[in-house]
């Protein structure tokens, strides 16, 4: 599995490289908080949505601190899909949010 820290992928945003972010934490988590242009598709619900994922692009999946986003990248590249865990997840993000 592919893995990236936060603060590699805020750099690659910060370069103003276009970057597809998942964020599969629960509603209630997003609320306090997502990257800004993350999706959002909580954990329970990666694979009944996989026909909203675009699979020609690499996507980073984070959640709350890695362990959910882990999950989710073993089912999207069962799929076939390109996906970079994001370690540390959105406790340690330092970048801005949107709510």
């Amino acid at each position: 599995m592919n893995v990236i820290t936060t603060e590699e992928l805020l750099q690659k945003i910060d370069a103003g490289e276009s970057v597809s972010v998942i964020d599969v934490r629960e509603s209630d988590e997003v609320a306090t908080g997502i990257i800004p242009g993350a999706q959002h598709i909580a954990l329970g619900q990666v694979e009944t949505s996989i026909a909203q994922i675009d699979k020609s692009v690499p996507h980073y999946i984070i959640c709350k601190a890695g362990g959910r986003s882990a999950m989710a990248c073993e089912i999207l590249e069962e799929h076939g899909y390109n996906v970079t865990n994001v370690v540390g997840g959105m406790m340690d993000w330092e970048g801005e949010l949107q709510f």
